[in-house]
């Protein structure tokens, strides 16, 4: 997104936890950690200091791990702007909380900063996105004056952007995607066909909609960019980070070896688990994050998962 904001003729300022990559930045503008072979605009450059990164800056663009945004922003918040912008494009559910990111920077940020706050979701890939592929997402806000111009920023001839006032379904269609592709991945990664597939997609867009909907969403996001069209992304593209590490789990490996060589973050590992704290809340059922997350925690195995999901009650499509 960086280069994607210097190509639309922006000043941008990469803050980087490490100084490695600040100064590959820099150096030979290539993030040759996370985006290798992508050559980035002169017009961009980094740092590891949070003050010079968010010194005079009018949109903020928060790009976290999920479960790192309230420690990095509780820093952040210092030297933030009282009228500067801030997208967050994590996708999670916190795991101590059970609380999605604009829950999170609703306790840090200042009163009403939930009024200039935007999250920014679909199917998007960042290999694809800094090759030029066309690609459209979803800004939501609940200004949508915030919405508007998160849209006007972000918009290019390969980038299109919709806004939206469902900032609950936007979040949890972008969080918990990456949880059934997990399971898209593990079966994958047993053998398994498309018709396991297409039904591990389906029901799973159904377990996000319920949830959602229970929070408070709007069911027809879920049919959008942020729901059906990211789900459709992370378990079918093998850009996908989440539906890789399913593979794995579904060839046996455990998940202690398979995150202990990544260097990028599968957040479907962790949301898992927050995704269920937040289900029981709202007392809704959902099986397939279930099974994952027994699958994580080596209390199943793939067979076994299959077995638990085969093996349930039957029951009406449309039950909700």
């Amino acid at each position: 997104m960086g280069k994607m904001l210097a190509e639309n003729g922006r000043e941008v300022t990469m803050w980087a936890y490490e100084t490695s990559v600040a100064d590959a930045i820099n150096q030979t503008h290539v993030n040759s950690s996370f985006l290798p072979g992508v050559r980035l605009p002169e017009a961009v450059c980094a740092t590891t200091d949070l003050a010079d990164a968010l010194s005079q800056i009018s949109l903020v663009v928060s790009a976290t791990p999920a479960q790192v945004l309230r420690s990095v922003w509780q820093e952040a918040i210092k030297y933030l702007d009282p009228g500067a912008i801030v997208v967050c494009m994590s996708k999670g559910v916190e795991i101590e909380s059970a609380l999605l990111m604009s829950e999170v920077y609703s306790q840090i940020l200042p009163a009403a900063g939930d009024h200039r706050t935007a999250f920014l979701s679909g199917p998007s890939f960042a290999k694809e996105i800094a090759a030029g592929h066309p690609t459209a997402v979803v800004a939501a806000s609940i200004d949508q004056s915030v919405a508007d111009q998160v849209q006007a920023v972000f918009s290019s001839p390969v980038l299109r952007v919709y806004t939206t006032e469902d900032v609950i379904g936007v979040e949890l269609g972008g969080a918990l995607k990456n949880v059934i592709a997990l399971a898209v991945g593990a079966a994958e990664g047993m053998g398994l066909g498309f018709n396991s597939r297409a039904a591990l997609i389906t029901r799973g867009l159904a377990e996000i909609s319920r949830l959602a909907v229970a929070c408070g969403a709007n069911p027809l996001t879920l049919a959008g960019l942020a729901g059906m069209g990211d789900l459709v992304l992370t378990c079918t593209g093998h850009l996908s980070r989440n539906l890789s590490v399913g593979i794995r789990l579904g060839r046996g490996e455990p998940i202690s070896t398979i995150i202990g060589n990544m260097t990028m973050v599968a957040e479907g590992v962790q949301t898992a688990r927050s995704a269920l704290t937040l289900a029981r809340k709202y007392s809704v059922e959902m099986p397939i994050c279930e099974v994952v997350a027994r699958l994580l925690d080596g209390e199943v195995t793939p067979n076994e998962a299959v077995s638990t999901l085969m093996g349930r009650k039957l029951r009406s499509e449309r039950e909700f």
